[in-house]
């Protein structure tokens, strides 16, 4: 079989679902820890591959946020934005939606208006010394309740940065009801944000008609159990609602047994529109170049699969319609001239 990674490393890309604080590399999340000796955070970055080892979502809930502790100051979020950024240009990333939980900071007492200043420096740095567009999606995290949804709506509304594109919801689905946060994605969406709820990935497809009904959601975050409904399934591909699909992510917090067993070929044959992420990358051992070699394996594809794939996500992103013929352009070129390569 050909070797696929030649050609993923350089094939343009879009990325629809990756954490903020969950693309910290080792490298980084290091200098964070040593920053703040406080935290039980190894300072080396060897040590994190153990560290960043979990036994189930919960786990890897509980370590994630004690990653989300080592951001403390708005120079913590800038640098931590930048590398980020920086991380991407080296996959080739062009455009990048990076879910960003305000809450998590402002209620560690880092001021709101500081907070909004440090990732818009950092984001309009990174597309001018870097290349790589990036638009945040505000997210509630689940597990922190109603009070932490109306400070993200109020965040997210009221303080808008220019970079906002959407609103979501994270965490853990399991005891987290998607139809209680209805009031606060009805405000954003009312403000003009579009709707991307995590659903269905540790839950059943109940919670996946719950964020479309109730959440107006416009992409669902992992949906990995639709294909447990072929009702569900029909609805997304007629609608074209794309599924934001990270594999690795999945076999990593036990969402899916083996990645053999990942039902992306099913959502594939049934017409869905489906876009390939990586979540929370460094944590799980993987990037996005990654997710791309398990998806041509899983799905079969070939160079210029693995393009379709990539203008999925072009296609499915909040990205203006100018922004979105440069990416596809950009894929179509390469794609084209890749032998020659």
């Amino acid at each position: 079989m050909t070797d696929l990674h030649p050609f993923i490393a350089g094939l343009p890309k879009a990325e629809l679902h990756v954490h903020h604080v969950g693309s910290a590399s080792p490298r980084i999340v290091a200098e964070l820890a040593a920053r703040h000796p406080d935290s039980k955070v190894p300072t080396d970055p060897e040590a994190l591959a153990d560290y960043f080892s979990f036994t189930d979502f919960a786990h890897f809930i509980e370590v994630y946020l004690s990653v989300v502790d080592l951001i403390r100051t708005p120079e913590d979020v800038r640098l931590l934005t930048f590398e980020v950024a920086r991380d991407m240009a080296r996959q080739n990333i062009r455009y990048a939606e990076l879910t960003v939980t305000p809450f998590s900071s402002t209620r560690r007492g880092i001021d709101e208006n500081a907070f909004m200043a440090a990732i818009e420096d950092a984001r309009k740095a990174a597309e001018a010394e870097l290349g790589v567009v990036l638009r945040w999606c505000f997210d509630i995290p689940g597990e922190a309740g109603l009070e932490a949804a109306e400070e993200t709506a109020r965040l997210a509304v009221d303080l808008r940065p220019d970079g906002l594109v959407s609103f979501g919801l994270g965490g853990p689905e399991i005891g987290v009801p998607r139809p209680q946060f209805k009031p606060y994605f009805d405000r954003a969406i009312a403000a003009g944000l579009h709707s991307v709820p995590h659903a269905g990935e540790t839950t059943g497809p109940q919670t996946i008609w719950d964020a479309l009904n109730d959440l107006g959601a416009e992409r669902i975050g992992h949906g990995t159990s639709a294909t447990q409904d072929p009702t569900l399934l029909a609805h997304l591909a007629e609608h074209r609602i794309p599924l934001e699909v990270c594999p690795t992510s999945n076999l990593a917090t036990r969402a899916v047994r083996d990645l053999d067993e990942h039902p992306v070929k099913e959502m594939v044959a049934a017409g869905v529109l489906v876009t390939i992420n990586s979540d929370d990358p460094p944590m799980f051992g993987s990037d996005l170049n990654n997710e791309y070699a398990v998806a041509a394996r899983l799905l079969q594809l070939d160079e210029r699969g693995l393009a379709d794939l990539a203008k999925n996500a072009v296609e499915a992103s909040f990205l203006d319609p100018a922004g979105k013929a440069r990416i596809v352009a950009e894929i179509d070129a390469y794609t084209a001239t890749w032998p020659a390569r």
